[in-house]
């Protein structure tokens, strides 16, 4: 028969280990991967008073991906860069967007966008939702994924590494981006390409 001591001796150490437990971290599954920028662009065209599609880009930017590969719904994306690293291909055309008719030329402006779920629709396919923020205004966007390729080893670098393409259609004119519109077109589609490596 137990005393009344051992019983609370007993209990005693029961609810040590029951909080040492409690206190104990959970392991995610997820791991971080760093976007290499070398191999990351972001590309956006629209029609030109209907005699042309023009394109423009963003690229050498980083950010990262807290990749789950058992459960890519619980993954996130992070990505943040100047407004004034746009890439036009023509000087005079990178000076007229960061005037006032477009992104305002303000120093240190950022685009962002941060994920804040993730629908899987198939084996290599997801809708990813998350915030944009371009020139000052924060809109909810649609991204359609896909998972390019992944391995465990790189052929370069030696580690476990990713590539995804996303594609997504937005409307200037919901970022105070709208001059000239509907001459020059409103929506403008989108292109995404990036590689990204687990972080060290």
């Amino acid at each position: 028969m137990t005393s009344r001591k051992d019983h609370n001796v007993l209990k005693s150490h029961f609810l040590g280990a029951a909080i040492a437990v409690a206190a104990t971290p959970i392991v995610a599954d997820t791991e971080k991967y760093a976007l290499d920028a070398s191999h990351s662009q972001i590309v956006f065209s629209y029609d030109h008073f209907g005699f042309s599609t023009t394109t423009s880009m963003f690229s050498g930017f980083g950010g990262e991906i807290m990749w789950d590969k058992d459960d890519p719904a619980a993954s996130s994306v992070s990505v943040t860069f100047p407004e004034d690293s746009l890439i036009t291909g023509w000087d005079a055309r990178t000076q007229h967007f960061m005037t006032g008719d477009f992104f305002g030329g303000d120093a240190g402006e950022e685009v962002s966008f941060a994920s804040t779920s993730i629908e899987v629709t198939g084996e290599d396919t997801a809708l990813i939702t998350g915030d944009l923020t371009v020139n000052g205004v924060t809109k909810e966007v649609v991204l359609d994924a896909t998972l390019n390729g992944q391995t465990d080893a790189h052929p370069m670098e030696g580690k476990p590494w990713a590539g995804f393409s996303a594609t997504t259609t937005l409307l200037r004119s919901d970022f105070n981006l709208g001059a000239f519109a509907p001459m020059v077109s409103d929506e403008v589609a989108v292109q995404i390409s990036v590689e990204a490596g687990k972080a060290d």
